[in-house]
Parts: structure tokens; C-alpha cells; sequence
């Protein structure tokens, strides 16, 4: 049974997650960390059943730190927060008497979304440019969305600043209630467009990434690792 910890875990996103992981048979919720509930990532890091493995959807401004607290007290961290530098992570260390601790952030945990972009990413050496349109709720506290940004990258590195790696390829991101996440990349070319395009419904949609990256984050051979798509193909 891997022991897992959530924090963020009175927000939408984090009250699915501790449910998928109450669901499934080779895991034990064992904390939930969230000011709404009055407990604190420290609490259960120090608990005498520490997790594992920490999930942590909470916001850019606390994200970083909760990774490296994690990291440091030896505990794997799955990331589904955007919008903050994750650079620092990469000099992260564990305490001298805590186990090596690694990272995976992913902008996406929808299996759906990650095929979008390496869709996408094979049009782009075809087609001659590109725009991405996402569109989130509005309570989402970044834009561009981390998935957006990702995209755009995964396209520059295959197209090596020809067509959509133009610099400045054009996001863009609408926030409007009733919406989950969707992404939509159109390209276009001589006499022609091209549309892909993936729409989340509900967030039970992520909860399948966020297992599989809860079960493949201590087995990582470098950290910390960007992409739920490093986990796929």
C-alpha cells in the first residue's frame, strides 16, 4: 500500500483526489492538508505514518514550498499546481537522514489532454503556424494554463523556430464559470486549417494520471520531471 497525502485537499480538484486514492486498492489516504481543515503539510510530514507520496494541487504561491518541504523529509511529490518556477526544484535535497525524494509536475493529468498535445506536436511539423485557444473556470488562477505553455514548448523543440515556434506563438486563455478545462490547438496553411481539440467534462478525468504518477513518482530515474507524458510514452 503506498501512503498518500493530499494537499490542497478541501479544493475541488484536491477532494477528487482524495477520493480516487480512498478507491483504490494499492493505496491509503493517510492526510489531508488544507487551512480550511486546519491542518498542515508540516503535521503530517512529521506524522508517525508519514506519506509516501504527497499530491499537492494548492496554489503557485505555496506550491513551491510544499515541494520542498516534501523533499527534504525524503517524501515523493506529485504536482498539479501551475503557474510558479519550478527551477529550484532541481537543487532540491533531502535531509542527511531522509531517502531520495523525486518530483513529477504535471500541467495535465487528463490521459485525453496529453494525447492533444503530442498530436499537436506532430502537426507542427507539417503545418505552417499555429494559435492555441485554452479555456478554464474562473477561479483558475493562472493564464496562460500550465497545458498551454506546455504545448507551445513541446512544439518550439520539435520545429527548431520554424512555423508554430515562431517567438510569441499566440495563447490564448478565457476564464468564464461553468467551464472545467479545455485546449483547443488550430493550425493553419495554405488553403487549410486544422483543429485539435480535447475537452475536460468533469475532473474525474485527471484522476487516472494522478494514480499512475502516485505509483510511478519513486521509481523516476532523474527528478524532477515535467510532463505526465514522460510516464506514457
Amino acid at each position: 500500500m503506498i501512503r498518500v497525502a493530499v494537499t490542497g485537499a478541501a479544493g475541488r480538484m484536491g477532494e477528487t483526489v482524495c477520493a480516487a486514492v480512498e478507491g483504490a486498492e494499492d493505496m491509503e489516504l493517510v492526510g489531508r492538508a488544507d487551512p480550511l481543515l486546519g491542518t498542515t503539510l508540516e503535521e503530517l510530514l512529521t506524522a508517525a505514518r508519514p506519506p509516501e507520496v504527497v499530491v499537492d494541487f494548492t496554489r503557485p504561491d505555496t506550491a513551491l514550498g510544499n515541494a520542498l518541504a516534501c523533499v527534504r523529509a525524503g517524501v515523493h511529490v506529485v504536482i498539479g499546481t501551475t503557474g510558479f518556477d519550478p527551477a529550484p526544484l532541481g537543487q532540491a535535497r533531502p535531509a542527511d537522514d531522509a531517502r531520495k525524494a523525486n518530483v513529477l509536475i504535471a500541467p495535465n493529468f487528463a490521459i485525453g489532454a496529453i494525447l492533444m498535445t503530442r498530436f499537436a506536436v506532430e502537426a507542427a511539423r507539417h503545418m505552417a503556424k499555429a494559435e492555441i485557444i485554452e479555456f478554464h473556470h474562473d477561479q483558475k488562477l493562472d493564464a496562460p494554463s500550465g497545458t498551454a505553455k506546455r504545448t507551445a514548448q513541446l512544439i518550439a523543440e520539435v520545429t527548431g523556430g520554424s512555423g508554430p515556434a515562431q517567438p510569441g506563438i499566440p495563447i490564448h486563455s478565457v476564464r468564464l464559470p461553468g467551464l472545467v478545462a479545455n485546449q483547443e490547438v488550430i493550425f493553419g496553411d495554405i488553403g487549410q486549417t486544422l483543429t485539435i481539440r480535447h475537452d475536460t467534462i468533469g475532473r474525474e478525468s485527471f484522476m487516472p494520471g494522478v494514480l499512475l504518477a502516485i505509483r510511478r513518482v519513486g521509481s523516476l530515474e532523474q527528478s524532477p520531471v515535467v510532463g505526465l507524458e514522460q510516464l506514457l510514452f
